[in-house]
C-alpha cells in the first residue's frame, strides 16, 4: 500500500507531537488534567469529546461559550481534516488513489464534530456532576453512552457519505483500541515519573496514527468495493446491499444509531427507577434506579439505622446518617442488634418530633448540605444529651457530606468516631455555572421527572455542594483529631483521586451506597467502634481501586487542581 504505515511519516509526526504536546502543557499548568493528552490525536468521536470536556471545565455565559465553541470548532476541523489526510494509503488494490481535498474533509470533520457534541453533551453534563458530587453511579451510566456512540461514528468526517453506514468492525475496534490505551496510559500516570508518562503518551499518539491510517483504508476500500468473485450467494448479499444504500440515501444511518445507544441507556434507567430492572448487589435493600437518579443529579443512594432505646444500660451512642432516597426509620436494627448496650438511631432527614424521635419518611428527597449539617448536629446534640458521651457516627453518600457540613459549621459538638460509608471523596471540583451549570440544572430536572423523586431532583443539594461543599471536606479531612474509618466500595474507585489512599482506607468489592446492607462492612464498622486497629484491608484491592481510579480520570472532567492537594 505505497509504503503501508510506516511511510506515513507526516501522520505519526503530527499524531505523536500532538498528544506529548498537550500533555506536556498540561503537566505545567494543570497536572491533574494531563490524561487527557492522549486524546488530542485520537478517532474523531473520542478526540471531539475530549474538547467537549474542556468546553465545559469553565463556566462562561452564552456569548463566550458560543465564541470559544467556534473557535474549538475550527481548530478541531482543521486538525482532523489535516489527520485525513496524511492518513489516506497512497495504493489500495494496486490503484493510485487521492486524498479528499482539504476544504472537503474539513467540513465533513466540522458536521461530525458537531454530531458529537450534541450526542455527548449528556455524557459530559453527567461527567460535570461527578466532579461536583464524585461518585460512581453516574460515570458507569455515561460511560457505555460514550463508548457505543463513539463506536457508531468511528467512521465519521471520512469517506463520502460515511453518515450513510454504520463503520466497519475494523474501524470500530481501532476505536476501542484508542479506548482502551488512553485508559492503560492514565493508570499509569501516577507510577511514572514526567519523562516516562511522555513516553508512554508518545506510544498512544502511535497508536492513534495507526488507527487514523486504518480509518483512512477502511473508507477507501468502502468506495472501491468490487462484489465478489466467488461464491454467488455473497454476490446476491453485496448487491442486495448495494441496491438499499442506494434507495436509502436519506437515511442517516450512522447518527440514528448513536442516537439509539443514548435511547437504549435512558430507557434502562427508566426500567430500574419503576423496579422492572434491578442492577447492583440485592444487599443494597434498593434497585439501582435509586442510585442512577441520584448518581446523574448528584446525590447517593444509602441504606442507614434506627432503633429505639435500648432497655439495656446506653453505654455509647451512633448515629447512622442514611443517603439519598434512605427510608426512615428502621434500617439499623441489624447494627443495633450487634450493638449491645448502645442507642443506635437513625438520622432522620425531616427532623425531631416533640419528643425528640426522628420523623419518619420515605425517600429522603432533596435538601442543601447546610441545612442537613444543622439538622445533624441537632440530632447529634440530642443523643448526647441522654448519653453523656461523645456521639459516633456512621454517614453514608450524602451523609458524608451533611457530616462535613456539620463539622464546619459547628465546631465543638461531642463527636466521638466516624466512619463512612461510599464518602463523597472532594466534592465541588468544579462549579455549575454558566452554560455547563444549565445544562446541568436541565438534566437535573429530566432525570427528576421520570424518577420517583420530584422534578426538583436534587437542585439544592447541587447549589450547595457548588458553594460550599469542597471548603466544608478539606476543613474536616485535614482535621488532624478526628478518628475515622472510610470504606470505599470499589466501584467508586472511579471517581476517587488518583493519590494514595490513608491508612484508614479500606475498599470492599461492593456497589456505591447500601453498605450496612453488606456483612462485611458491617463487620468493620462494629470492629472499628470496638477498637481494633488492625482492621483487614486488602492490598490487592487497594491497588486495584488506585489502579481504576487513575485510568477513569482520562474520561472524566479535566481536574484543573494539584493531583494531589492537601
Amino acid at each position: 500500500m505505497g509504503g503501508g504505515f510506516l511511510g506515513k511519516r507526516g501522520l505519526i509526526a503530527v499524531s505523536v507531537g500532538g498528544a506529548v504536546a498537550e500533555t506536556a502543557v498540561l503537566s505545567l499548568v494543570a497536572p491533574g488534567a494531563r490524561a487527557l493528552g492522549p486524546q488530542l490525536t485520537a478517532l474523531p468521536p473520542l478526540a471531539a469529546y475530549h474538547d467537549l470536556r474542556w468546553l465545559f471545565a469553565f463556566g462562561q455565559s452564552w456569548p463566550a461559550f458560543v465564541a470559544m465553541l467556534t473557535g474549538v470548532l475550527l481548530a478541531r476541523a482543521a486538525l482532523d481534516a489535516v489527520l485525513v489526510r496524511l492518513a489516506w494509503p497512497r495504493v489500495v488494490r494496486g490503484q493510485l488513489t487521492q486524498p479528499p481535498r482539504f476544504m472537503a474533509a474539513f467540513w465533513s470533520c466540522a458536521v461530525l464534530t458537531l454530531l458529537v457534541w450534541v450526542v455527548l453533551s449528556p455524557v459530559v453534563t453527567l461527567m460535570l456532576g461527578v466532579a461536583l458530587v464524585p461518585f460512581s453511579w453516574p460515570f458507569l451510566a455515561a460511560v457505555p453512552i460514550l463508548l457505543g456512540s463513539a463506536l457508531m461514528l468511528s467512521h465519521g468526517g471520512v469517506g463520502r457519505l460515511w453518515w450513510r453506514r454504520l463503520p466497519a468492525a475494523g474501524t470500530a475496534l481501532w476505536l476501542l483500541a484508542g479506548f482502551v490505551v488512553a485508559s492503560l496510559a492514565a493508570a499509569a500516570m501516577p507510577h511514572l515519573d514526567l519523562a516516562g508518562y511522555l513516553a508512554v503518551v508518545a506510544l498512544a499518539g502511535l497508536l492513534n496514527a495507526r488507527a487514523w491510517y486504518g480509518l483512512g483504508v477502511s473508507a477507501v476500500k468502502h468506495a472501491t468495493a468490487r462484489a465478489p468473485q466467488r461464491w454467488r450467494w455473497r454476490q446476491v448479499i453485496w448487491q442486495a446491499r448495494r441496491a438499499w444504500l442506494q434507495r436509502t440515501t436519506w437515511l442517516p444511518v450512522a447518527p440514528v444509531a448513536a442516537v439509539l445507544v443514548l435511547g437504549l441507556i435512558v430507557g434502562v434507567a427508566r426500567l430500574t427507577f419503576t423496579g422492572t430492572v434491578h442492577i447492583g448487589a440485592a444487599s443494597a435493600g434498593i434497585t439501582a434506579a435509586s442510585h442512577l437518579a441520584a448518581g446523574a443529579l448528584g446525590g447517593g443512594v444509602a441504606v442507614g439505622s434506627a432503633s429505639a432505646i435500648s432497655h439495656q444500660p446506653v453505654q455509647a451512642a451512633i448515629l447512622v446518617v442514611a443517603g439519598f432516597g434512605s427510608n426512615c426509620c428502621s434500617d439499623a436494627r441489624t447494627l443495633a442488634t450487634e450493638e449491645p448496650g448502645v442507642l443506635v438511631r437513625q438520622f432522620s432527614y425531616l427532623g425531631l418530633t416533640a419528643s425528640g424521635q426522628p420523623i419518619s419518611y420515605h425517600r429522603a428527597a432533596d435538601l442543601s448540605i447546610q441545612v442537613l449539617g444543622d439538622r445533624m448536629a441537632a440530632q447529634l446534640e440530642w443523643l448526647h444529651e441522654r448519653t453523656h458521651t461523645p456521639v459516633d457516627v456512621v454517614a453514608e453518600s450524602e451523609g458524608t457530606l451533611g457530616l462535613y457540613a456539620m463539622v464546619a459549621r459547628h465546631r465543638g459538638l461531642p463527636i466521638g468516631k466516624v466512619v463512612l460509608l461510599s464518602p463523597i471523596v472532594q466534592p465541588g471540583q468544579v462549579g455549575p455555572v454558566g452554560v455547563p451549570g444549565e445544562a446541568l440544572n436541565e438534566l437535573n430536572q429530566l432525570i427528576g421527572q421520570i424518577s420517583p423523586y420530584g422534578s426538583a431532583g436534587a437542585q439544592a443539594l447541587i447549589e450547595s455542594v457548588a458553594k460550599d461543599g469542597a471548603s466544608y471536606f478539606w476543613d474536616i479531612a485535614r482535621d488532624p483529631t478526628f478518628s475515622w474509618l472510610a470504606v470505599i466500595p470499589l466501584a467508586d474507585a472511579v471517581t476517587m483521586p488518583q493519590c494514595p489512599y490513608p491508612p484508614g482506607v479500606v475498599v470492599i468489592p461492593a456497589f456505591h451506597g447500601g453498605l450496612l446492607g453488606n456483612s462485611q462492612a458491617r463487620q468493620l464498622v462494629i470492629d472499628f467502634f470496638a477498637g481494633d486497629k488492625k482492621l483487614p484491608s486488602s492490598a490487592r484491592l487497594r491497588a486495584a481501586a488506585q489502579m481504576i481510579s487513575a485510568a477513569a480520570a482520562a474520561w472524566r472532567m479535566p481536574d484543573l487542581h494539584a493531583m494531589c492537594p492537601g
